[in-house]
């Protein structure tokens, strides 16, 4: 009924940038939030950016001044530009949107994830 998919992952050096996507689609009322997490190599998996209904913005401390999260021209999407990319970057992005749908309970969805590899 709701289908999250992440997209735009890929190969970078340290410093370079990548802009990875989240499209969620499906029937549903409202999108509340989008968070982004990411799980790095014999780490568990962690929180690094949310963007609120209202647009309000959050960032881990890990990648703030780094990251920016952003809504598209549509609500069903949102941006996370990744700047300055660093080796301890390289991970499986997840995008985690909080979706109110017939039941008028919000929950939380996962896409599939999509690989960031920061390596020279």
């Amino acid at each position: 009924q709701v289908q999250v998919v992440e997209s735009g992952g890929g190969l970078v050096q340290p410093g370079g940038s990548l802009t990875v996507s989240c499209v969620v689609s499906g029937s549903f009322f409202r999108i509340h939030d989008i968070d982004w997490h990411r799980r790095a190599p014999g780490k568990q998996r962690e929180w690094i950016a949310g963007i609120s209904t209202g647009g309000g913005t959050n960032y881990q401390d890990s990648v703030l001044d780094r990251f920016t999260i952003s809504k598209g021209n549509a609500e069903n999407t949102v941006y996370l530009q990744m700047n300055n990319l660093k080796a301890e970057d390289t991970a499986v992005c997840y995008c985690n949107p909080v979706v109110e749908v017939l039941s008028n309970v919000p929950n939380s969805y996962w896409g599939q994830g999509t690989q960031v590899t920061v390596s020279s």
